[in-house]
């Protein structure tokens, strides 16, 4: 497995399920630690290695072989399939030669709407100001392309309704569901209720006293008493 991204780590999970001897190959030195933080992103690596997964975090690979991963510090890891979960980028030709707005995706309102009227974004495409993070966001997940695509619908037959939903999603290793509501790239604070390896935690990420993200396991009352804070502001 080429990145630890979640999708990465999902499909790790589930090869290790069927008795696939597992190797994640990723740059970063704790696993999803850059959304997750270091607690949680260092439990998902523990968890993944008690069922038998072997990471080579802090390393990229250099070449693809016809058998084999090639690593940049020239170690070889022998492989009769290379899954590649290292994210996606938006397709924008299209949205570029409409002369649309674009910024790490299409940039859109308050009611989807692209910098050219009339034209409506919604889903993994869409840049949007979020305005629990105060931030220009982008998701990806099922959720939220299921939330944008409805308002953007409503709004096309001319409702004008803001979106201002909390995003959320979920991401399922083994017998352990995260659960991820709000939005925080970058936070001043983080603080962990619980322990993580007891299956038993919620984290809290803060920026200035403002709640932006909260990760749980196993705690869905707090993750719903989270959503609401956040839809309060």
């Amino acid at each position: 497995m080429i990145g630890g991204s979640f999708i990465g780590l999902e499909v790790a999970a589930s090869l290790r399920a069927r008795n696939f001897d597992v190797h994640v190959v990723a740059p970063e030195k704790i696993p999803l630690g850059r959304v997750l933080g270091d607690h949680l992103g260092s439990f998902i690596r523990a968890l993944h290695e008690e069922h038998g997964v072997v990471f080579h975090l802090g390393h990229t690979p250099q070449r693809i072989e016809r058998d084999a991963v090639v690593l940049d510090d020239g170690s070889r890891l022998e492989a009769d399939l290379v899954v590649i979960g290292v994210g996606v980028r938006p397709r924008l030709e299209l949205a570029e030669q409409a002369g649309l707005a674009i910024d790490k995706g299409i940039a859109v309102n308050e009611y989807l709407e692209a910098s050219v009227p009339r034209i409506f974004a919604a889903g993994d495409i869409a840049r949007w100001p979020d305005p629990h993070s105060g931030g220009r966001i982008r998701v990806e997940h099922w959720v939220v392309a299921q939330r944008q695509g409805q308002t953007a619908a409503r709004n096309i037959l001319g409702a004008r309704e803001r979106f201002d939903q909390v995003p959320f999603f979920w991401s399922a290793h083994y017998d352990v569901s995260i659960n991820y509501v709000g939005h925080a790239e970058q936070w001043d604070r983080v603080d962990v209720d619980g322990d993580a390896a007891n299956r038993d935690v919620a984290v809290r990420f803060t920026r200035e006293g403002k709640l932006l993200a909260l990760a749980t396991l196993f705690r869905d009352e707090e993750s719903l008493r989270g959503e609401i804070e956040m839809e309060r502001g």
